[in-house]
């Protein structure tokens, strides 16, 4: 609801839109009298889906894309349904104003949602345009100083993104849909991240490991003190480390010691009565100064590597932080702070850690990444004076806090003193029994001084760490050149290189930004995208690609080469910021971008010239020597060929490949192991002694089953029908037969489709099995389930054993089951999947529970299932407590009412 006042000096108002009813809540409360804050709840108009323009616009240019094409790239804009109200509400409420302030966020989707307000409310009064890089009663103040117009250029490059993207999206997907499979889609930035991953999983498929060996050894001084030491070279020559080797196992530099076990154990063995001497000392002065502030990409890696939050959690809790006050805008890619940041910093380092840790000169950043907007500054604790964690615990919970708590620390160790140390290096050796000599290596560092290190460290990235064992960072004794040592302790140590690591959120998020592909604050939406597309999927933290976004990047490479290279993705974020600035046209670039000129080829000339494209090429990916891996309507398979003199009619030998398996971990061995344990695809049991019916096992693409085959009703059967009359005489057209539904049953972990019989696929068929009723009269099943064999009575379900019992259990053992507290396998009921706390509602504790149709949240009353689109480890308390919240006032599903007969129509009277 609009927050309404009138100043009282000069009778007028002032209406202020905003995006979010939750920002308009905060700044409301800065402003002073004859302010009236409303919200636009986003962009209240959009291109529309072209099945949805009037009849009369569907057959001209605009009707592909939404776009005239022959009218300059003219978008067709229109109100959306649900946003109808909202006009009306919002045109209202000019009406009575004086003045009209758009306070939409200061980027190009904000300032293109100011204009869109302005095309359709049409204001007759003064407009303003209002921005503020966060919500605090000082930063409103300074916006108010320095209103502005809607800025046309930022507009124009909004405007060609939305339609780049359209023009892009709707020419290539359709490619997709006949060429790989329906429902897929191609995107400027999503296809190029998903090129990316897919790129990635392909370079481990191609990874051949290599094994190394070297010795790590225990040495102990001649007072007692023992530290660890790796060997580094052999007779001089240095020994081989997994940074050695190619991703194809084989060795890059020749004149390394590449060592075996057989080298690397006598090695060992012949150095046990040796005498060690440290041969040399070296010792430097460490620095390490702190990570720059926060920008939309690095709090977005950092909240994954440290708070395990995924990019879409990371920008819906910061967008929460920001809309209630509490941090600066978190759409930036400026690590740069202002003058009161800077200071507000400072002050706070020097009263919470002392003044030597704060140096003398102020620390001023620039940004590195590609294409880098700086607009804003970067994301910081809002305010001249920073809240510290402790003064906002009672007013931020859950992962509102653990934010604000990184954002806060970050922001302040990044003015703070550098950390200061001293890094020793060791080398130490002594002559093998054969002559071979032997030297070994240690570091370690010692801070004196933590510096920055005493409010925050920066985490980073997993990566290959082929080496298993090292001794960097280890606490050293006090050594000099020539003192004697001891190995306590020598072991010879094997080692194999591994492949690359797969992307994380956070280190595609990086990559992308290095690349200068699409912008930081879109990147949580992409990987959303390619995840709902089924392009990716999570393995822990780790993103892997299926097998259909193999499909898609090959075609897409093939043949719209330019639409996936990382170059050329880069420049047109280069152009669309030119754009911005006024250095170039919209019409000129599009007319460019899609129609080309001499030297280009535009994307309109690439789709209509694209020639045959070879979809089961397309889909195929040959796995080992006569087996290709096939992408089809069902899932990936595995093929082999038929042989040359195989009958008419033969199938290929075909075998399902498992959901759960990785591309890379496909192999040539395991795609053969497949392969030989397929086993039939489909093989006949018999005939139903009561229906006649063929009785058929098969595999699918979730598991063997067994299924009844129901023959068609034939055009003769059809044809000799007993005819039917209306009451008028009239035939009826004849009936046409009801399909019915074969019975089916899955088969149990036990049975195989080669060796079930068909009296165990009968049985099967009949699930699930009527034990009787209870006292009360509910009846008792037994069936197999996703989770294995259970009881069901009524909406009370209870494991058993194991599926054999599923035939032999009986209603007096089922009944001694129920007469036992609940319990799942032997086990307590399983715990909540989730607790939130106590509803402020309801004052019950919040959980989330495993329930039939999914998990669902529920504080015991009211019970609402988690949307598809979040994950359980996604959903924070605040959401839940929304989602309650929201069917609480639904109120309970309304049924139907009874439907009351048509009442007779009378004639009317007669005059």
């Amino acid at each position: 609801m609009p927050v309404k006042a009138t100043d009282k000096k000069t009778g007028k108002k002032k209406l202020v839109i905003v995006e979010s009813p939750a920002k308009g809540k905060t700044i409301a409360g800065y402003l002073g009298e004859g302010f009236e804050v409303t919200a636009s709840m986003g962009h209240i108009r959009d291109l529309p889906q072209p099945s949805d323009l009037p009849a009369e616009l569907k057959k001209t240019a605009v009707g592909k894309f939404a776009v005239d094409l022959d009218k300059d790239f003219e978008p067709y804009y229109v109100v959306s349904a649900d946003k109808k109200k909202k006009v009306a509400e919002l045109k209202a409420a000019l009406k009575d104003a004086d003045e009209l302030y758009l306070a939409t966020d200061g980027d190009r989707e904000g300032e293109a949602i100011a204009w869109h307000l302005l095309q359709v409310l049409k204001p007759k009064v003064p407009v303003h345009r209002l921005t503020f890089p966060e919500i605090t009663k000082e930063a409103i103040q300074r916006a108010l100083l320095e209103m502005r117009d809607v800025d046309v250029a930022m507009v124009d490059a909004q405007e060609t993104r939305r339609i780049l993207d359209r023009l892009y999206g709707y020419e290539i997907s359709p490619v997709l849909w006949r060429k790989v499979a329906r429902g897929l889609s191609a995107g400027r930035v999503q296809s190029v991240a998903t090129r990316l991953v897919v790129e990635r999983e392909r370079e481990r498929m191609a990874f051949r490991p290599a094994s190394y060996w070297d010795l790590l050894g225990t040495f102990a001084t001649g007072a007692g003190e023992s530290f660890k030491a790796k060997l580094v070279s052999v007779d001089g020559a240095r020994v081989a480390t997994g940074k050695d080797f190619s991703d194809l196992g084989e060795l890059k530099a020749k004149s390394v010691a590449h060592l075996d076990e057989a080298a690397a154990t006598s090695l060992a063995a012949n150095l046990e009565s040796s005498s060690f001497t440290v041969r040399s000392v070296d010792t430097k002065p460490y620095t390490r100064r702190p990570a720059a502030p926060f920008t939309t990409s690095t709090l977005q890696q950092e909240a994954g590597r440290k708070l395990r939050y995924s990019s879409k959690v990371t920008m819906q809790v910061a967008q929460r932080l920001y809309e209630n006050g509490y941090i600066t805008y978190m759409r930036t890619d400026s690590p740069a702070l202002s003058d009161q940041a800077i200071n507000a910093a400072r002050r706070q380092a020097s009263e919470l850690y002392g003044p030597e840790y704060v140096p003398e000169a102020r620390r001023v950043y620039k940004g590195k990444s590609k294409n880098a907007q700086e607009a804003h500054e970067a994301i910081r604790p809002a305010g001249d004076s920073f809240r510290t964690p402790a003064q906002v615990a009672s007013s931020l919970r859950g992962d509102e806090f653990k934010l604000y708590e990184l954002i806060w620390k970050r922001t302040v160790a990044s003015q703070m003193a550098d950390a200061k140390g001293s890094t020793a290096s060791v080398r130490l050796g002594a002559v093998a029994s054969d002559g071979r000599d032997a030297e070994f290596s240690a570091s370690g560092t010692v801070i004196t001084f933590r510096g920055f290190m005493a409010a925050y460290e920066e985490g980073r990235d997993a990566a290959r760490d082929d080496d298993a064992e090292g001794t960097e960072g280890a606490r050293l004794p006090v050594l000099k050149a020539d003192d004697a040592l001891t190995a306590a302790e020598l072991n010879a140590v094997g080692h194999e290189t591994s492949p690359p690591p797969r992307y994380t959120e956070a280190s595609l998020v990086k990559v992308l930004e290095e690349l200068g592909i699409g912008r930081p604050s879109t990147y949580a939406a992409t990987i959303s995208t390619i995840m709902d597309r089924g392009y990716v999927t999570n393995r822990g933290q780790a993103l892997v690609p299926s097998w259909i976004a193999f499909s898609v990047v090959r075609l897409l490479e093939e043949h719209f080469t330019d639409y996936v290279d990382y170059d050329f993705t880069a420049e047109l974020e280069e152009d669309l910021d030119r754009i911005a600035r006024g250095e170039a046209g919209r019409v000129e670039w599009l007319n460019q971008f899609y129609y080309g000129d001499r030297v280009d080829t535009g994307l309109h000339t690439i789709v209509n010239d694209l020639g045959e494209i070879d979809a089961k090429a397309i889909n195929s990916i040959e796995i080992a020597p006569g087996i290709t891996l096939r992408v089809g309507k069902f899932g990936p398979y595995l093929e082999r060929p038929l042989p040359a003199d195989a009958p008419e009619g033969t199938e290929p030998e075909r075998a399902n490949v498992p959901e759960d398996l990785a591309p890379d971990e496909l192999t040539a061995e395991k795609a053969i192991e497949l392969m030989e344990t397929a086993g039939p695809e489909e093989r006949v049991l018999g005939e139903d002694p009561e229906t006649g019916r063929t009785i058929v096992a098969r595999n699918g693409r979730y598991g063997p089953y067994v299924i009844e085959l129901i023959p068609e009703v034939t055009a003769e059967e059809l044809a000799n029908q007993p005819v039917e009359y209306y009451k008028n005489g009239k035939p009826k057209p004849p009936k046409k037969p009801v399909k019915q539904k074969p019975r089916t049953g899955s088969l149990f972990k036990s049975m195989s489709v080669d060796t079930v019989t068909l009296e165990e696929a009968l049985k099967l068929m009949k699930l699930p099995r009527v034990l009787g009723t209870d006292a009360e009269g509910n009846e008792i099943t037994v069936q197999n389930g996703r989770f294995g064999p259970y009881l069901k009575k009524g909406t009370d379900s209870r494991s058993i054993g194991s599926e054999e019992e599923i035939f032999t259990i009986t209603l007096e053992q089922a009944l001694e089951i129920y007469s036992q507290p609940k319990q799942r396998g032997g086990r307590q009921a399983a715990a909540p999947l989730a607790e939130f706390g106590t509803d402020p509602v309801s004052e019950k504790p919040i959980v989330v529970k495993d329930g039939r149709f999914g998990p669902y949240i529920t504080d015991g009353i009211t019970n609402i299932t988690v949307p598809r689109s979040t994950a359980i480890e996604e959903l924070t308390r605040e959401q839940a407590i929304d989602l309650l919240a929201e069917k609480r006032e639904k109120g309970p599903a309304k049924k139907p009412a009874a439907r009351k007969p048509a009442a007779r129509k009378r004639a009317p009277a007669k005059k």
